[in-house]
């Protein structure tokens, strides 16, 4: 045992002689185990030895990895673009297909034109954090203006901001109304201003940040390498979010969103969150010719209009499914969206009629025969005149496009 331990030894000062160090590093952390000499036991460990992994920061010559020392804004946003990039083992990295598919068609245009050579190393000649900050800014992750001095020491305030802005280019924002209360339970959240408890709220409803344990969130404080290595560990990688409980009691639900996500809703009354039960049930007509993705029930065909949808060219508007129910928790309204192809108001009929008893109860009689009559005209190509209705305390609101033979039927509770 003695001579095997003296071999491995040898083995790992060999590789530590011959290696650079930020290789030697995570050939020691591939291995699972520390590379550093200040992380061993720390809270972070796991996620510093993952991120080493992923080229995303390196330790110091000494060894050390100084987990506790602040991050300054330049070494974030480069952390940041990182964090979007595959490292290949070569050494050499390409943007995230996951990535690059989550921005607009504009954000891509700008990668592969405007930074088509980019190496992903800091620059040799002039600021060495220069093409990270333009690459950040130009996709609209950050604003240059809002920093006087890029080598500041990061605040959370910072970083939940740079997090927001991130999160509105690559996938959506959250129900403020749950995010802000889940800020105004830390104690200190009013030393931010409105705006940074916007930011914040983000975060937290998105499981990626949190407040410590003494009640606050920490505004003010500065950001350490650990924690900023802990962030965008969420911000990348779905699955390492933190949980987030909601309560039916007060009208909060999770819904899923396109592309496997999930976001947070509160709805405004008793009679949404049913509504939102109908949909579900609703659904279920159509079998496997339907989605339900946030509040939005989409109602397809066949399931060849189904694939056709779900694989068309981003910002394509040529082909929509034939049908949608909605909800808008905002807003408090309810619509139904149809276009009457050939068919598609009879297949849809049972799903709209049984979402209107729901809805409208005793009422629905007379909602069913309003959409009917409005829908058929405009199959038939007749004018129609009729704009908006009542039924009950609700205020039916009528869009035609007689040329696309769409309608849609807004409707809203009378104030």
């Amino acid at each position: 045992m003695k001579r095997l331990a003296l071999l491995m030894i040898g083995i790992t000062m060999f590789w530590a002689a011959i290696m650079p160090s930020s290789a030697y590093e995570k050939a020691v952390a591939a291995a699972g185990a520390s590379p550093f000499k200040d992380t061993k036991g720390h809270w972070a460990e796991k996620t510093i030895i993952d991120m080493v992994n992923r080229g995303i920061l390196e330790g110091y010559p000494d060894g050390t990895f100084r987990p506790e020392e602040t991050v300054k804004v330049d070494q974030f946003v480069k952390m940041l673009i990182l964090s979007y990039a595959d490292l290949h083992q070569n050494g050499s990295r390409s943007w995230n297909t996951g990535f690059m598919n989550s921005l607009s068609l504009e954000n891509q245009a700008i990668l592969k034109q405007d930074y088509r050579y980019f190496t992903f190393a800091p620059n040799t000649v002039g600021y060495w954090a220069k093409d990270f900050i333009d690459i950040a800014s130009d996709l609209h992750f950050l604003n240059k203006t809002r920093y006087a001095d890029f080598q500041m020491d990061m605040t959370r305030e910072n970083v939940a901001e740079v997090v927001y802005y991130t999160l509105q280019e690559t996938e959506f924002l959250e129900d403020s109304i749950y995010g802000q209360k889940m800020a105004q339970a830390f104690g200190d959240i009013k030393g931010a201003t409105e705006r940074e408890q916007r930011f914040i709220a983000e975060t937290l409803v998105k499981g990626i940040m949190e407040g410590y344990p003494n009640g606050f969130f920490g505004v003010g404080q500065k950001v350490t390498r650990a924690q900023a290595l802990v962030i965008l560990e969420r911000l990348t990688v779905k699955s390492k979010r933190l949980k987030i409980n909601v309560s039916p009691d007060k009208l909060e639900r999770i819904v899923p969103t396109f592309g496997g996500g999930s976001k947070v809703i509160v709805f405004p009354d008793k009679r949404m969150w049913d509504a939102y039960e109908s949909l579900l049930l609703v659904g279920q007509l159509r079998g496997a010719n339907h989605d339900l993705y946030d509040t939005t029930l989409r109602l397809f065909k066949d399931q060849t209009e189904k694939e056709s949808v779900l694989n068309r060219p981003a910002g394509s508007t040529a082909i929509n499914e034939e049908a949608a129910i909605w909800l808008d928790p905002q807003y408090n309204t309810y619509g139904i969206t149809m276009r009457l192809r050939d068919g598609s108001l009879a297949r849809n009929k049972e799903a709209v009629d049984m979402f209107a008893n729901g809805l409208f109860g005793y009422n629905a009689i007379a909602f069913k025969q309003l959409f009917s009559d409005i829908c058929e005209k405009v199959e038939k190509g007749e004018s129609v005149t009729q704009t908006h209705a009542a039924i009950g305390g609700d205020t039916i609101n009528i869009l035609i496009d007689s040329k696309q033979k769409q309608v849609i039927f807004s409707i809203a509770a009378k104030k």
